[in-house]
């Protein structure tokens, strides 16, 4: 269902934007992972509509949405095939000015991508915070395995933001590449986002969140893929197939049987909502945020 196909369905229709959500239900259904109970995912959509601030009585993404529906519809398409929760840290549904009227712009938040990583199946943690300016930092790369972080949590006022890091614990005990912003590089950043400027932009309303953003996309980059974690998943369970018989060798925790996968080549797709590295697509989705 693209954007144009939608617009010209709706502009059939007078029906509000929350009404547009249940009325293309099936479309979102058929995306939406398995795991994610389409009803609820719906009433969330619609929800969201009804958060932030108000002109003349209604709200701002029930405006943005009516004014251009198909625009509103592939955004929210975009977030369920992602399996992520629209209007919230996950996936923001924000307004944006286009040639003078409100639009809907979905972005997805760190929170999202902190979920695709889980997703992936290795890490088993992850934890990603902004250091204030009088918070105590230290981390010496090569040295320190994690950064030493304090908090004066007394403190009336931490100070302006200063740096930002993330890094993840992986389900054998390691732990990922630290990856620290600082300032320069966060501005850097926000300089190539989809209208940053904007009073309605995330990087104006939720300044914190998208330094987090910011530092958990670049984390992901050091961070197995579901596809290639799932590949390694798929040599261990052929090695085990390979052994002489009577050997008590343990599987990997949540592996496949022999039997289930013995007969699929290294890169069979197992599950589409689990395997493929969608760091481009989550890439295209943000429109540069």
């Amino acid at each position: 269902m693209s954007a144009e196909t939608i617009t010209n369905a709706v502009a059939k229709r007078d029906t509000g934007p929350a009404a547009m959500v249940k009325q293309y239900g099936s479309d979102f259904q058929a995306v939406l992972p398995s795991h994610i109970k389409p009803e609820q995912w719906i009433r969330l959509a619609q929800g969201a509509l009804k958060k932030g601030r108000k002109q003349g009585g209604r709200f701002e993404l029930e405006i943005a949405a009516g004014n251009n529906p198909g625009v509103f519809l592939a955004a929210l398409l975009d977030a369920a095939r992602l399996g992520l929760e629209p209007g919230t840290e996950q996936f923001y549904l924000t307004p944006r000015k286009v040639k003078g009227q409100l639009e809907i712009l979905g972005i997805v938040g760190y929170q999202g991508l902190i979920e695709l990583m889980y997703r992936a199946g290795a890490i088993s943690s992850v934890v990603a915070e902004c250091v204030y300016e009088h918070d105590t930092f230290r981390f010496r790369p090569g040295q320190d395995e994690i950064p030493t972080h304090e908090i004066d949590w007394d403190a009336d006022d931490r100070g302006n933001l200063r740096l930002v890091y993330a890094f993840a614990r992986m389900k054998d005990g390691a732990t990922s590449k630290v990856v620290v912003l600082n300032r320069a590089a966060i501005q850097r950043i926000k300089a190539t986002s989809q209208g940053a400027d904007s009073q309605y932009s995330p990087w104006t309303t939720s300044e914190p969140a998208m330094w987090l953003k910011s530092a958990v996309r670049q984390l992901a980059k050091w961070v197995p893929t579901s596809a290639e974690y799932m590949r390694e998943q798929l040599r261990a369970v052929r090695d085990v197939a390979a052994e002489p018989a009577g050997m008590d060798t343990p599987r990997v925790p949540g592996e496949l049987a022999v039997q289930d996968v013995s007969h699929l080549p290294v890169d069979a797709v197992l599950d589409a909502e689990l395997v493929g590295d969608r760091s481009d697509e989550v890439t295209e989705l943000e429109g540069g945020q």
